[in-house]
């Protein structure tokens, strides 16, 4: 299972891979201005302490995700 969330002009890539009935593995990748799966931002990342259901597997990644982009960006202005 797939699914991508634009955040701060980033795309967070999630993917979920079964692991029992019900529970997933997930692991997200930052793609978006000059990130690439050749360096370290773009790295695909394993998220720690699942199996999740994937319900919270999409929130968690979602979550690691824009704070790894907020690492990257700075804090947002508002």
């Amino acid at each position: 299972m797939f699914r991508v969330i634009p955040y701060r002009g980033f795309e967070i890539h999630i993917t979920l891979t079964p692991v029992e009935r019900d529970l997933y593995s997930v692991t997200f990748q930052i793609t978006g201005h000059n990130v690439s799966a050749n360096n370290a931002d773009g790295a695909l990342i394993k998220v720690r302490h699942g199996p999740f259901t994937a319900r919270w597997a999409y929130l968690v990644a979602e979550i690691a995700g824009q704070a790894a982009v907020d690492v990257l960006m700075g804090p947002q202005v508002d």
